[in-house]
């Protein structure tokens, strides 16, 4: 209504000055022309002037009125034109107590017609209250619908489903170091990590996303996988951690600790103590890289679960590109994209790299015309993929340090394989008493091999392979098992020990 007061306005003070000029000049011709008083010639005239602009107003009011409605019509977004005029001059309680307002003091200065004037205003007035009231009432409404809907949705909450894949929580004393001086060092870090794995393993680390937690300890920090603390470390702020890696001649003073990621022996030493330490032989990190280790650590042990459906279906359109029949014949034709996801899932879990993903699709197209076994399916892409595995265990003289079962502990491994339900894979049905001597066993050959810096590997049959190293996961989750269909020909290998239950 902005438009419509303008013109109003204009029109008014116009009619003002007519008004003026008119009296003026009335009375001259008056005094002139009848000889009347100045007085009496002031009072008639001023009584026909009045009637005449009121008269004159109303026109002038009714045409402005219309001009400021359709000025205003142009910027309103409703379609209707009576509804919005309606909207603007009966719907807001403060243009009919202006209205009110106005005819009473017109009715005042028109004695004679102060009653009709008197009626439309009460009339005005009591339109602008009953406004106001209904205004009151419909907003009162909608704000207990929003309380009992807020009530409602509190009732029946229901659990979201964005969770992120991997997460950082830090205590408020680490915060400096995420979001101050060392924010690009620890960020810089992580996504080296992320790169890294990709090169090494093909598998594509999500974002990790950083909060605080104001809930931990100032120096706490958990790591999360989908919403779950996996691990977690407790830091000493400004200083530095230093560990013997079994060379130091001349301890330094510390405070004693645990290092987060390996539980090994370490100290706390302020960084005044940093160079010492140093010359004496201590290993001495920052925190930023005992969070970043401890971080390489749980997406290492915690890859295969980062590698589901979408992922999966991601590195098959890459592969499609360059080679598409190989996956136009293997999917969904012989299997279903779940069953590929659950092969990459329990390659992932050992430590084998998916990257040459065309390999094994092409042994998997080849092993499921034998069977659709999912422990099946992985030995047969293990042995496609056996170069690849043991180039990482080859040691410093490149040749492969073997350990092995004694000839009757193999027998009796191989006789507790038995044909699954209904037809489906293999059971592993050891003997308890088997397993009580196994495990020490291969616990005591380990261990010897470690201290002389040996990093053995178990060799077995293919039948048992799986089933072996799901047993030992338990115990030696550290020991990698390989079947002899994944050791070439032309592989240099060194036995170093037998496990022998006997001792």
């Amino acid at each position: 209504m902005d438009g419509a007061s303008k013109f109003v306005r204009g029109d008014a003070i116009a009619g003002i000055l007519v008004t003026v000029v008119n009296i003026i000049g009335g009375l001259i011709i008056g005094v002139a022309q009848k000889g009347l008083d100045i007085q009496t010639a002031a009072s008639n005239y001023t009584l026909l002037t009045v009637g005449d602009g009121l008269v004159g107003q109303i026109p002038a009011l009714i045409i402005s009125t219309a001009a400021g409605l359709v000025v205003t019509r142009s910027s309103s977004t409703g379609s209707n034109l009576g509804e919005e005029f309606g909207k603007q001059l009966f719907m807001n309680e403060k243009v009919l107590y202006i209205l009110s307002g106005a005819l009473f003091v017109m009715g005042v200065m028109l004695r004679g017609a102060f009653f009709p004037f008197f009626i439309m205003a009460a009339a005005a007035s009591g339109g602008g209250y009953m406004i106001k009231k209904w205004k009151t009432d419909d907003q009162t409404k909608k704000d207990i619908a929003a309380t009992r809907a807020l009530e409602t949705e509190e009732r029946h909450v229901e659990p979201t489903s964005s969770v992120d894949a991997l997460r950082l929580e830090v205590g408020y004393g680490l915060i400096s170091i995420v979001e101050g001086s060392a924010k690009g060092d620890l960020l810089d870090r992580i996504q080296s990590i992320r790169k890294q794995f990709a090169q090494d393993m093909g598998v594509v680390v999500p974002p990790m996303s950083i909060r605080d937690n104001l809930q931990l300890k100032p120096g706490e920090y958990v790591l999360k996988l989908k919403g779950v603390a996996v691990a977690k470390g407790d830091l000493m702020l400004d200083h530095f951690m230093a560990m013997d890696p079994g060379g130091v001649v001349e301890p330094v003073d510390g405070i004693p600790t645990k290092e987060p990621v390996f539980n090994l022996d370490a100290l706390w030493i302020h960084e005044n103590n940093k160079e010492l330490a140093q010359i004496a032989g201590y290993t001495v990190v920052d925190l930023p890289t005992v969070i970043a280790t401890h971080i390489t650590e749980v997406v290492k042990n915690h890859a295969f679960e980062l590698v589901g459906r979408q992922e999966a279906q991601a590195l098959l359109e890459h592969v499609q590109r360059t080679h598409p029949k190989v996956v136009e014949e293997l999917i969904p034709k012989e299997m279903s994209l779940g069953v590929v996801v659950k092969v990459l899932q329990n390659l992932v879990k050992e430590q084998v790299p998916i990257r040459d993903l065309v390999t094994i699709l092409e042994s998997l197209a080849d092993a499921v015309l034998v069977s659709k076994d999912i422990d099946h399916l992985t030995e047969a892409v293990r042995a496609s993929l056996g170069r690849s595995i043991t180039s990482r265990l080859m040691d410093d003289n490149d040749e492969l340090p073997l350990i092995t079962f004694s000839r009757e502990i193999e027998e009796k491994l191989i006789q507790a394989v038995q044909p699954g339900d209904r037809g489906q894979g293999t059971q592993f049905l050891v003997e308890p008493g088997l397993v009580k001597k196994l495990v020490p066993a291969a616990n005591r050959v380990v261990e010897k091999l470690t201290e002389d810096g040996i990093s053995p590997v178990l060799l077995v049959t293919p039948m048992i392979r799986h089933h072996v190293k799901r047993l030992l996961d338990r115990f030696l989750p550290q020991v990698v098992v390989l079947s002899h269909n994944e050791i070439q020909p032309t592989l240099r290998v060194r036995s170093v020990g037998t496990i022998d239950a006997d001792g």
